[in-house]
């Protein structure tokens, strides 16, 4: 999801600085500059015209996993945008996305489903509020999530397992940047997780509602700072949210505390970026913390963990960067490599079971190539290694070690 600042540090195949008209006369870093790549991104003006906007974004992929000796090729995703100005105050946001390229009746995979659907209301040229379904500002990847703006055919580990993607809930959020530093703010308000959702294996993605017949009984609170030095952006966030839906009377009859943030779920993550003359850096550490774990497997036995983490490095580089043809300095090739590091139960409760599976490293290295802006074309090998199964989770045979060699294509407008 896109918001008001699509920023040129969290666009790492970007290696060009994009001026912007800004609404004001403070001098701007690099890294704050607006890159305008989709229709989506022209709503973000103070525009007094009235329209409507079509826009989108979609990825395929082929994966072929040496282990089990197969090889899968997809549409992942298909995004239809559709937004409209009603005035220079007022504006609306939305996204379709269907996921697998196909939904079937019976069968297994596919998924359609709103990515976002909000309306946002411009207080001034630098606060702004959205209220509906929204994707909250927390790591990298998830408020950035196009196929053009991360290395790699698959997103990140930590942000699709730690941090799930794309995470979107109902709620209000406030936006905003401060005139007198380069640092961007903002908090939210959104519904709660549902625990019973949780799964072995997935963290806590399970427990989200998208939007879908979400529980009010509890709530989450997020928020977001983010600073800006020349070539680099510092962001710091944080989610405190309940996992309790049920009534307070079912809650208590079952052992399960109830309330607001009831069986409360707490996300902490810090992430460093930095983007100049075609070299990119980044680095992304989060920590989940459910001190109730144990209630949640007393009822739902769904071996929660009480603590996960994550932390990744990148680091990338345009091999066109100083390319003298000019029919190369606008087109993109960049070469990338990224360590990650997640354990999913780095704690587990009293009532829980370790999973070594679920303690991961991977090493990822490829390339990236961006004959224009909105168009990307990814190969690259990813190498993992895991702890050893749990006999008690699982009775089939389990290699600790496994080869990716992934290739893709990704679009945006």
């Amino acid at each position: 999801m896109r918001k008001i600042f699509i920023l040129f540090s969290a666009c790492f195949l970007a290696t060009q600085t994009v001026s912007a008209q800004q609404p004001n006369s403070q001098k701007l870093t690099p890294a704050q500059q607006l890159i305008a790549n989709t229709g989506e991104d022209s709503l973000n003006s103070f525009s007094n015209r009235t329209r409507t906007v079509i826009s989108g974004y979609g990825d395929l992929a082929y994966q072929n996993n040496f282990n089990e000796k197969t090889a899968t090729i997809g549409l992942k995703r298909a995004v239809l945008f559709v937004g409209h100005q009603f005035n220079s105050r007022i504006a609306f946001f939305s996204e379709l996305e269907v996921e697998d390229a196909k939904v079937s009746g019976g069968e297994n995979g596919g998924e359609v489903s709103m990515e976002q659907a909000y309306i946002k209301f411009s207080l001034n040229p630098r606060q702004y509020i959205v209220a509906g379904l929204f994707v909250p500002r927390i790591g990298i990847t998830n408020e950035n999530h196009l196929p053009i703006n991360f290395n790699g055919v698959e997103r990140p580990m930590v942000e699709t397992y730690i941090i799930p993607s794309t995470w979107r809930e109902l709620g209000i959020g406030f936006y905003g940047q401060s005139t007198q530093l380069p640092l961007t703010y903002t908090v939210a308000l959104l519904n709660g997780l549902n625990s019973a959702g949780f799964e072995h294996g997935t963290g806590f993605a399970g427990g989200r509602a998208e939007g879908r017949n979400a529980s009010a009984n509890n709530l989450a609170l997020t928020a977001a700072v983010q600073y800006f030095a020349g070539n680099w952006k510092f962001q710091v966030s944080a989610y405190a949210g309940g996992t309790t839906s049920l009534p307070k009377k079912e809650a208590d009859t079952l052992g399960l505390s109830s309330g607001t943030f009831g069986s409360p779920l707490y996300l902490g993550e810090a992430d460093i970026q930095y983007s100049n003359k075609g070299v990119s850096f980044k680095a992304l550490y989060c920590n989940v913390s459910i001190p109730e774990a144990n209630k949640i497997n007393a009822v739902y036995a769904n071996n929660t963990p009480s603590g996960m983490m994550g932390f990744y490095g990148e680091l990338g580089y345009n091999l066109l960067q100083n390319a003298k043809k000019e029919k190369w300095q606008k087109k993109q090739l960049v070469a990338f490599g990224r360590y990650e590091m997640l354990d999913m139960n780095s704690s587990v409760p009293s009532n829980g079971l370790a999973d070594g599976t679920l303690k991961q490293s991977h090493i990822v290295a490829g390339f990236s190539y961006l004959p224009i802006p909105n168009v990307v074309i990814k190969a690259d090998v990813r190498l993992i290694s895991t702890g050893e199964a749990t006999p008690l989770l699982t009775t089939i045979p389990y290699q600790q070690n496994n080869t990716f060699l992934n290739f893709g294509i990704g679009y945006s407008f």
